[in-house]
């Protein structure tokens, strides 16, 4: 059975993720990269290395997902937030979230993004206790 999370479980579940996926427009075409990111009051902040081509510049509506399945208990949860994506330039922001971002890939990443979240949305499978 689906239940569906508030806004302030879904951001705790995806606070708890070790990564999620951003998913962006390019010229009217989905693109979806996955990234690592940490959940700060009501915004996802990312470090990714998506090219500047790919974000498209400063303001563009995205979203992020995240999830947590469990194959053996067929228990989990879906997090979906979408919001604006804003470029950090400032050099003690960068810095400040670049040590708190626990990155998995090695090489350099190009861009910390922060998605000012506007739609919070998630869903939790669990076992339908009332057995109908």
């Amino acid at each position: 059975m689906l239940r569906e999370l508030s806004a302030g479980d879904s951001l705790k579940r995806l606070a708890g993720a070790q990564y999620g996926r951003i998913v962006l427009s390019r010229r009217g075409i989905p693109i979806i990269r996955p990234v690592n990111h940490i959940v700060e009051e009501d915004a996802v902040l990312v470090r990714a290395n998506l090219g500047a081509s790919l974000l498209g510049g400063d303001g563009q509506v995205v979203a992020y997902e995240a999830d947590d399945f469990d194959e053996h208990t067929r228990r989990g949860w879906s997090v979906i937030v979408t919001g604006v994506a804003r470029v950090i330039t400032d050099p003690e922001q960068v810095q400040r979230y670049e040590t708190l971002i626990d990155s998995w890939i090695t090489m350099p990443m190009d861009h910390l993004i922060r998605i000012e979240t506007e739609v919070v949305t998630g869903v939790e499978l669990v076992d339908d206790i009332t057995g109908e």
